[in-house]
């Protein structure tokens, strides 16, 4: 029998633009659905979620990165969790989610948040990473291939009303793991511009 995927949506918040020199402070991980390879199944709701804020892992910080997300760095050193433990927790808990079906990353868009999960995954989950290597999707490439346009021009502000979430982008990682794992969905049942979409005949209203 086919193993299905499972999709989970994640979000990052970080201060600075790579890991290593700089840290992953708070990361959030939402199961955003199922697909066999015949149907997809969107989740009824979205409160399957993962979260935690860590330590830093180094001293380096960006104060423009800090104001977008609003973390207090001084306050996660002394509370935090250890990047070791919460990062062993998410693989268990993502894995346990999956139970025999493959767990895939999504993001929009992927580079990003795929760049600090598999490389904070590796350092310091004791089961490395859930993902593997390479078990990803890009929402934005999924995007831009549906609706017929350059990747460059499939940003989130491109996105029509219908395939859009209602929720507010807030750079609180739950919440804009949510809103994203709602996009990823709407993407995903959509047939692109040269088909139809199962939840509306409006494509792009």
């Amino acid at each position: 029998m086919r193993r299905s995927d499972v999709y989970f949506s994640a979000d990052v918040e970080t201060d600075g633009p790579i890991p290593g020199p700089f840290s992953m402070l708070s990361f959030a991980i939402v199961y955003a659905g199922r697909y066999d390879g015949e149907r997809f199944e969107r989740p009824k709701s979205y409160d399957q979620v993962f979260y935690r804020e860590l330590s830093p892992i180094s001293s380096d910080f960006q104060v423009d990165a800090l104001k977008v997300n609003g973390l207090d760095r001084n306050r996660l050193t002394m509370e935090g969790d250890s990047p070791l433990q919460a990062m062993s927790d998410a693989s268990t808990w993502i894995k346990n989610y999956s139970g025999g079906a493959y767990p895939v990353l999504v993001a929009y868009p992927l580079s990003f948040d795929w760049t600090w999960l598999y490389w904070y995954f590796t350092k310091y989950s004791k089961s490395g990473s859930p993902f593997d290597y390479s078990r990803c999707f890009d929402i934005k490439t999924a995007f831009a291939i549906k609706a017929g346009i350059p990747v460059a021009e499939a940003g989130r502000s491109h996105l029509p009303a219908n395939l859009a979430s209602t929720r507010k982008h807030t750079h609180h990682a739950v919440d804009d793991a949510i809103e994203q794992a709602e996009i990823f969905a709407n993407v995903f049942e959509w047939e692109g511009v040269n088909g139809g979409d199962r939840r509306s005949k409006d494509l792009f209203t």
